[in-house]
């Protein structure tokens, strides 16, 4: 549960360090390495200083009552306590850190001290030395601060005993210089810091946005941007090897150019042969086949009529609906293969008729909206459409198992849009990859032959929805 916890905060972390650009994240590095290392600095300074400082005052109390125990030695021997009071008083106002001074005999008595108000009583059972003793020192707590109290025994302790406070006010004054001075060095370090960051960003970031750039060129196929090397570290050769890579990949782009164009000439060359071969065969069913079918009829009637036999007339007669039914199949076949009213009424009544047939054939119904204008559309584009149309239509009758159909093709902020929805089974994949003798992949390269793109939005059950844009204005450029 605890590697748990630990696992989501660290991602946590993560994210949001992840999260920040790297000129911030280089802030964040100098800054607080600077910051740490300016704290531990000057914690590590206070606290050698202050114990110099603590050393050096109780030394100094020490030296203090040594010499008080030395001078009033013989004071208190010849019981002249007024000059022991001088005595006292003279060693506080000599030293401005002496908070205190006074004398107890062996007994305990205090002899003399420099409390004017009155001398406190516990204060002498709070430390006391031993005859054998050179010094004993103690820290005691006051309402002014930290004292440290160091008793020296006079003459061995037979003459009593010395006892000095010295405070610790100049102590905490120097250190609260100390500190003040070292905070401003710290945020002298920082503004350092700070402009030694801007710089090391600029030096690091330039380039990583340079490349930045660059590649975002190269994602809009812009393979002519090179990228400058800033310096011989490793974000250099960073540079040079993308700057060798967009050369590659020009090369590699330009030579895909000269194959999709040559690709794109032999498709539309296939197709522009495919509909005039089309054309062809259409006219000679039209032209040749029609007519001789039609010539067969008549002859047919004729014999019926001229043949006195009544099974002979029969036989006749059957072979006339079997030559009237192959005829109306060949003129199907020849309006498929080229209809003659997309050359000569054009794409609305072309695929109207042939819509109007699909519907009639297939018991399926079937909307159609076409909005162009009155303006014919180039002969390459309607002829797309009709293709389009006509495939999709084939599709929906032997694979979606539809109940409804809607045809749309209209005009559209300068861009041809053709939709064919159904509501049938959908596409399944193998239906996409082979579908018919066009199938979709070929309306996807007929599309993109005029510079357009095919859509497929398909549901299982629901239906499919085919969607064809062509730019009309491109096409027009092109063609």
């Amino acid at each position: 549960m605890k590697s748990r916890w630990w696992r989501s905060y660290a991602k946590q972390y993560w994210d949001l360090a992840g999260g920040v650009s790297v000129r911030t994240k280089i802030f964040g590095i100098v800054l607080g390495s600077t910051i740490l290392l300016s704290l531990g600095f000057t914690i590590q300074v206070q606290n050698t200083q202050r114990n110099l400082l603590e050393q050096k005052s109780q030394e100094q109390g020490q030296s203090i009552a040594r010499d008080v125990a030395a001078r009033a030695t013989d004071l208190i021997l010849v019981h002249d306590f007024y000059s022991l009071h001088q005595l006292l008083a003279e060693t506080q106002n000599n030293y401005q850190d002496v908070r205190y001074v006074f004398i107890t005999s062996p007994e305990g008595e205090v002899l003399a001290h420099t409390f004017g108000s009155g001398f406190p009583f516990d204060l002498a059972s709070v430390n006391n030395v031993l005859p054998d003793n050179f010094h004993r020192t103690v820290k005691l707590s006051t309402d002014e601060g930290a004292v440290w109290d160091v008793a020296v025994p006079i003459f061995e302790g037979k003459a009593g005993i010395v006892r000095v406070g010295i405070s610790d006010q100049s102590v905490q004054a120097t250190m609260a210089r100390l500190t003040s001075q070292l905070l401003l060095t710290m945020l002298g370090v920082l503004a350092l810091s700070l402009i030694a960051a801007s710089f090391l960003t600029w030096i690091l970031t330039r380039p990583i946005l340079d490349l930045v750039g660059a590649t975002r060129s190269v994602a809009r196929g812009d393979f002519s941007l090179r990228v400058r090397r800033w310096a011989n570290d490793e974000i250099g050769d960073l540079a040079a090897a993308f700057n060798q890579m967009t050369i590659e990949l020009g090369k590699t782009d330009l030579i895909r150019n000269e194959r999709e164009q040559l690709r794109r000439k032999l498709l539309e060359g296939i197709i522009d042969a495919q509909e005039e071969e089309r054309k062809r065969i259409a006219r000679e069913l039209h032209d040749s086949t029609s007519q001789s079918l039609t010539s067969l009829m008549v002859s047919l009637r004729n014999a019926e009529i001229i043949c006195d036999e009544p099974d002979l007339q029969v036989q006749v007669a059957d072979m006339r609906s079997v030559v009237r039914n192959t005829l109306n199949e060949v003129h199907n076949i020849a309006i498929n293969l080229r209809p003659e009213a997309l050359d000569d009424l054009g794409l609305e009544a072309a695929l109207t008729r042939f819509v109007k047939d699909w519907q009639r054939s297939n018991q399926i119904p079937t909307d159609l909206m076409i909005h162009l204008g009155e303006e014919r559309l180039p002969e390459s584009v309607e002829i797309t459409l009709y293709r389009i149309v006509q495939e999709s239509l084939t599709n929906v009758s032997r694979h979606a198992r539809a109940s409804n159909v809607s045809v749309v093709i209209e005009k559209r902020a300068g861009d041809i849009i053709a939709v064919i929805e159904d509501d049938g089974v959908g596409i399944s994949g193998k239906h996409y990859q082979n579908n018919g003798h066009l199938g979709l992949i070929g309306i996807e390269e007929r599309a993109q032959l005029l510079g357009g793109q095919l859509t497929i939005e398909t549901d299982l059950n629901k239906g499919t929805s085919v969607f064809v844009s062509i730019p009309l204005k491109i096409r027009e450029t092109i063609t």
